[in-house]
């Protein structure tokens, strides 16, 4: 029975019309007893209407959520140039005290948000996201029952994560809440989020788990839970709950054209941020592990050009030299797929688990080498907090062809001249790329100056070479090649080509 006919039989009951018949509400009574028990309650259909209440839940918990206010002060900035008039006229006194008065009412004036956090240590241990507190010169955290406490140090912050670890002095312990295990939460399990929505003070709403492991494409270590229980600005920073009570998220980002909830929020998993909170802790920083390789995404055309039937792991497009993996004997174009135990059937999953690998823990990875399985031990390293490279130089075109290939290239063996043009380290040895056909598909991704190393697993050094392997791949029925392309400084990077039917 819908829901409209039970509004519509209810309905027909209400109000001060004419008296129906005695047998009409006979016949409507007949009717619902009629469907009542054709159509028996199932315990999944009572199982949907979610539990109870979760007042109990709400009550015990509210008190470990805060809300985060920041003031910033502003810079004094003159937006209006002062005017020019005549040296000892009149009106330059009056502009000049005009401008001083509002210099003055601009002076000490500040910016404010808000957010949310909560308590994780009676002592004055808070979490929240770091962009909630970002550039804040003041940062106030306020309790449910009106206690306001000035945070007197930021004990560490993950922008890579976007969480922050905050330290207040309370006279008393605080109320606090405890991470729970992100990764037992299912796709529909229930959850509650407190925070502060708008301003508002602490605002309980309750959803589902909608989806786990989800990249929004905001970081390399993205794994969020996504949640359809409202979440809006000022939520950030605030805990996603089990309903057992354990904190299983933070709620850190929404996907809304206008600002407000839509029912797509994302959280920061549990066993991600409370590893983070704990080095914060205990050292004021991040500790994450490191391999030393930088991956490729195992493509439908990568595949297919090593002959492999199925698609997954993390193609190794770079060996840090004297890194770990390098010390272990891993090689580039290596196909890591398995990790201290744990499959890695996507290439974003490799970085997660390098991170959060301790830092000199000995761990087992099973790569895929030309066809078969091989077995590395290797010693992770700490990953440094530096920035990215920078792009390469564009180099000067080319002056003239060498030799045309059928994947619409033209290259030449590697001489000083060209080095010294194309700028290429002494350490990058192989073919030349001396012009790019631009209408072709390697447009996208090789440049004019790269150099490649290696097609298919083998090495070439001419252009000979190069040929030769390109027809040993057709003889092999192959559709693509693997070409392994080298910056001029270095940067590997694997690029698919389609053959096509010869030079």
């Amino acid at each position: 029975m819908t829901m409209e006919t039970v509004r519509l039989v209810r309905f027909s009951h209400g109000g001060a019309g004419p008296v129906s018949p005695p047998w009409r509400s006979l016949l409507v009574a007949v009717s619902l007893i009629a469907v009542v028990t054709l159509v028996p309650p199932t315990p999944a259909i009572a199982q949907s209407h979610g539990p109870a209440s979760v007042a109990d839940i709400a009550e015990r918990l509210q008190n470990a959520v805060v809300n985060i206010s920041t003031t910033q002060k502003l810079k004094d900035s003159r937006e209006v140039p002062l005017p020019e008039v005549p040296k000892g006229s009149p009106f330059e006194e009056f502009f000049e005290d005009f401008f001083d008065k509002q210099d003055r009412n601009r002076s000490g004036q500040r910016a404010n948000s808000l957010g949310s956090g909560f308590v994780i240590d009676k002592s004055g241990l808070i979490v929240t996201n770091n962009h909630v507190i970002e550039g804040a010169d003041e940062i106030t955290v306020n309790f449910t029952d009106g206690t306001k406490l000035k945070v007197t140090k930021i004990i560490g912050r993950d922008t890579k994560t976007d969480l922050a670890l905050l330290k207040v002095e309370p006279k008393k312990d605080l109320a606090a809440v405890h991470f729970g295990d992100s990764q037992k939460m299912r796709v529909g399990d229930w959850v509650m989020a407190i925070g502060n929505p708008f301003g508002l003070g602490g605002t309980v709403t309750v959803g589902v788990i909608s989806a786990t492991r989800r990249d929004i494409n905001s970081g390399l270590y993205d794994e969020f839970l996504q949640t359809d229980a409202a979440i809006n600005r000022g939520n950030s920073g605030g805990p996603l709950f089990n309903m057992d009570g354990d904190v299983i998220g933070i709620n850190t980002a929404i996907i809304s054209p206008t600002g407000g909830s839509i029912g797509i929020g994302f959280a920061v998993p549990s066993n991600s941020a409370s590893q983070v909170v704990a080095q914060l802790k205990d050292f004021g920083e991040t500790r994450r592990g490191w391999l030393g390789v930088r991956i490729q995404t195992v493509t439908d055309e990568i595949a297919e050009s090593l002959g492999l039937q199925e698609i997954g792991g993390a193609l190794i497009a770079n060996v840090t030299p004297d890194g770990p993996a390098a010390q272990a004997g891993v090689e580039v174009g290596d196909i890591v797929l398995k990790f201290d135990g744990m499959d890695v059937t996507a290439m974003r999953q490799l970085p997660k688990l390098v991170a959060q690998t301790a830092i000199d823990r000995e761990v087992e990875i099973i790569v895929l080498r030309k066809g078969e399985r091989k077995t590395f031990k290797v010693k992770i390293g700490r990953l440094e907090e530096t920035g990215e490279p920078g792009a390469d130089k564009t180099p000067k075109p080319a002056e003239k062809p060498r030799k045309q290939s059928s994947l619409g290239l033209t290259f030449a063996s590697m001489t000083d001249e060209l080095r010294s043009r194309f700028d290429i380290e002494p350490g990058v040895n192989g073919v030349v790329i001396t012009g790019v056909d631009p209408d072709s598909s390697a447009a996208d991704d090789i440049h004019v100056g790269d150099v490649i190393v290696e097609v298919t697993h083998a090495q070439v050094k001419s252009p000979d070479e190069l040929t030769a392997r390109l027809g040993e791949l057709r003889k092999l029925n192959r559709k693509t090649a693997l070409l392994l392309i080298a910056s001029g400084q270095g940067e590997m990077n694997f690029v698919p080509l389609p053959l096509g039917d010869g030079d």
